[in-house]
């Protein structure tokens, strides 16, 4: 178990790796260049898994040159949306992130129908191509407002001069341990708790259709009742449901109960607290503190599912040490989340901030 999460750990942490020096390729090499060699790449690494035969391969192919292609996508089309919209920049940045609820959902119902009729092979063979079909779109369509700032860094510390950077930066850090666990770990919990085979499998589609609304939703809410208030009280809820709800559930409704609950307010965290970056560090530094934000997400990506899949094994399979450990860094980050907003109302509770 622990050896197969290693791949999906080892491909969210590539899709992160550039963030340190994202500024400085915007400078030397470009939107168009970066969504191009993605785009490529994407498609060319889940060729290359299709003809694997060991584990170690796919750390290469789906884990590495997979996470690479998607980490000089990923940047670009998170930044852009931040420059492009002002009053409604929280929705726009979840209806972006929401992109991910849409393919969880499709995706699982593509790949599990094609390795039933055609096998795993060519069921890579085949997201690799719809992989290359989608990039090209945004490979097409994604550009900066403005042009990339000149004599930039190779690695560039503007954005740590702001006090509050360092609170974002250390939430974004947090987060990524424990944003993945439900849906990752939802179905073997129903399958663990006697629910058929369809049930657990079913989980994660939903699931995926509830974050696309969550996204879009509190997305839409935060440019109301303001972009910090809807960040505490996102990563609120995910902790407190995951500590209660989830860490308690026995029935097939209270799984159900929590997969939407989380859904809708645990996805949603991570489109909150991106959607204040412009307003903690300004526009002209929001590419090389998204960077930098995204950069942070490589440790929970890396380790985030290994620790889990540890602290699962030396419990004996139980599922309370996991749930436990998550609940609790959503509740951390909660905490950093209310500390950032506090410095931003002057301490002031009810205002929209």
């Amino acid at each position: 178990m622990t050896n197969l999460t290693w791949i999906g750990s080892l491909w969210y942490a590539m899709t992160n790796i550039n963030g340190f020096c994202y500024v400085w390729m915007c400078n030397k090499i470009g939107y168009k260049w970066m969504l191009g060699v993605g785009c490529i790449l994407s498609c060319l690494s889940m060729e290359l898994a299709s003809i694997t035969n060991s584990v170690w391969q796919l750390y290469i192919t789906q884990g590495f040159l997979n996470g690479l292609a998607s980490s000089l996508v990923w940047f670009p089309c998170i930044s852009a949306p931040q420059q492009w919209f002002s009053k409604k920049r929280g929705l726009a940045v979840g209806m972006t992130f929401a992109g991910s609820g849409i393919g969880g959902l499709s995706f699982s119902y593509i790949i599990r129908a094609s390795i039933d009729s055609v096998g795993y092979q060519w069921s890579l063979r085949i997201v690799g191509f719809v992989q290359l079909g989608l990039i090209l779109i945004a490979f097409l369509t994604v550009k900066p407002l403005n042009p990339a700032p000149q004599n930039v860094a190779f690695v560039d510390f503007s954005p740590f001069k702001i006090k509050q950077f360092w609170l974002l930066f250390a939430m974004h850090f947090v987060i990524n341990f424990a944003l993945y666990i439900p849906s990752a770990f939802l179905p073997s919990y129903a399958r663990s708790k006697g629910m058929s085979t369809i049930v657990a499998t079913s989980l994660s589609g939903v699931l995926s259709a509830i974050m696309f609304v969550g996204k879009v939703s509190n997305g839409f809410l935060s440019d109301i009742v303001g972009r910090a208030n809807q960040m505490v009280i996102c990563l609120s809820l995910a902790g407190i449901f995951m500590l209660t709800v989830w860490l308690t559930a026995s029935t097939q409704a209270q799984v159900w109960g929590f997969t939407v609950a989380y859904g809708f307010f645990g996805s949603a965290s991570v489109a909150t607290i991106t959607g204040i970056i412009v307003e903690v560090v300004g526009l002209p530094l929001v590419e090389s503190a998204t960077g930098w934000l995204f950069f942070a997400w490589l440790f929970g990506g890396l380790l985030s599912q290994p620790m889990v899949a540890q602290i699962m094994e030396a419990d004996g399979g139980n599922y309370r040490g996991a749930i436990i450990f998550g609940g609790a860094l959503f509740l951390v980050n909660a905490c950093l989340a209310l500390i950032l907003r506090s410095m931003r109302s002057g301490g002031r509770v009810f205002v929209r901030v």
